[in-house]
């Protein structure tokens, strides 16, 4: 009779124990591209006063459009071509597959909150430029400048440079040497205006991954995009699939970096995948990279993936000026926030 209760124990423990290690393992879990540390910490402590996933990613990505990270997010930073400063952003819901985006984002401050609405309020996925503006009007978001005399500052400094660096080709007047305007060499006018016009990685992003201890998981992203880009330009990060992607039942990945390149690749999108397939975190980011490098070998980049586990790693592009990429973890198994750093292949 012993016999068979020590098997019934046996059988019993066998059943709780992949239950104890989960709530033991290193779940919950906040992941960010850079050092931003106040966003890490913001959704932390969403997730502890018992929000979801989904709030500690807004939470934590609209600490950073108010801080100005890095000037790459937020108001006052990366100027276009005409100095303005537009917003992309996006939130993703690994639960639902729900996702709600916005880009090229017009006088509104709070881009990944507009992007929760969009979530939340519409069957749409992306809203762009002045209507974007006027949807998150209707939801209650104040229309504010979002120049400041700093991205004014840039922009005159970038005319006074003839218009270095920008992001043409193929167009006259030679887009190395002047200012636009610019057209294909065959419609341009003798009288048209010639004004005078660097060549700088300005255009970083937060790209944030949070999985609830209850295993749900969302990602966001939040942007204000290239320096002196062409004015409507969006990039990668609300781009679902490219800035950031997740999925309950595999993991989640951010993307940050050369926006223009990293979007062709959906590289979010296939770390996830890679994950899912059984690959650990690490070897699906590098996978990612790899895979951009054998067409642009000299592009900035760099990905963040988790999966289901709490399980984390990151990956990014060898630039001379970027032998390292740094990124914030908050889990179960830490007392704050912490910096880690990737070294790039």
């Amino acid at each position: 009779m012993a016999r068979k209760w020590n098997l019934r124990v046996v059988l019993l423990l066998l059943l709780l124990s992949p239950a104890r290690a989960r709530a033991s393992g290193p779940l919950p879990l906040v992941l960010n591209t850079w050092p931003f540390k106040n966003a890490t910490q913001a959704a932390w402590q969403a997730l502890a006063c018992g929000d979801s996933a989904l709030d500690a990613v807004e939470k934590g990505c609209a600490v950073c459009e108010r801080e100005q990270c890095d000037g790459t997010v937020g108001f006052g930073g990366s100027p276009d071509e005409l100095g303005e400063t537009t917003l992309d952003a996006m939130i993703m819901d690994g639960t639902t597959m729900n996702v709600g985006a916005v880009g090229g984002l017009r006088r509104i401050k709070n881009a990944i909150g507009v992007a929760r609405k969009v979530l939340e309020y519409t069957t749409h996925t992306l809203l762009v430029g002045e209507s974007a503006t006027k949807f998150a009007e209707s939801m209650g978001f104040p229309s504010e400048d979002l120049s400041t005399n700093s991205s004014q500052t840039l922009h005159s400094d970038w005319l006074a440079r003839n218009c270095q660096p920008n992001y043409w080709r193929n167009v006259i007047p030679d887009p190395s040497k002047y200012c636009g305007p610019y057209k294909p060499p065959g419609i341009l006018k003798q009288d048209d205006p010639v004004c005078i016009e660097t060549n700088v990685h300005g255009h970083d992003t937060i790209g944030m991954v949070v999985i609830h201890k209850t295993g749900r998981i969302a990602a966001g992203t939040s942007t204000n995009g290239l320096k002196f880009k062409i004015p409507g330009r969006v990039g990668d990060s609300p781009v679902p699939g490219a800035g950031a992607y997740a999925d309950d039942t595999a993991g989640a990945a951010a993307a940050t970096g050369d926006g223009d390149i990293l979007m062709r690749f959906l590289p979010s999108y296939q770390a996830v995948e890679y994950m899912r397939r059984g690959e650990d975190p690490g070897t699906a980011c590098q996978k990612v990279i790899s895979r951009i490098q054998k067409y642009f070998p000299k592009f900035f980049g760099a990905v963040i993936c988790a999966n289901v586990t709490g399980s984390y790693g990151a990956a990014c592009n060898k630039l001379p000026t970027f032998p390292q990429f740094s990124f914030m973890v908050y889990n179960s198994l830490r007392t704050h926030p912490v910096e880690e750093k990737v070294n790039c292949t």
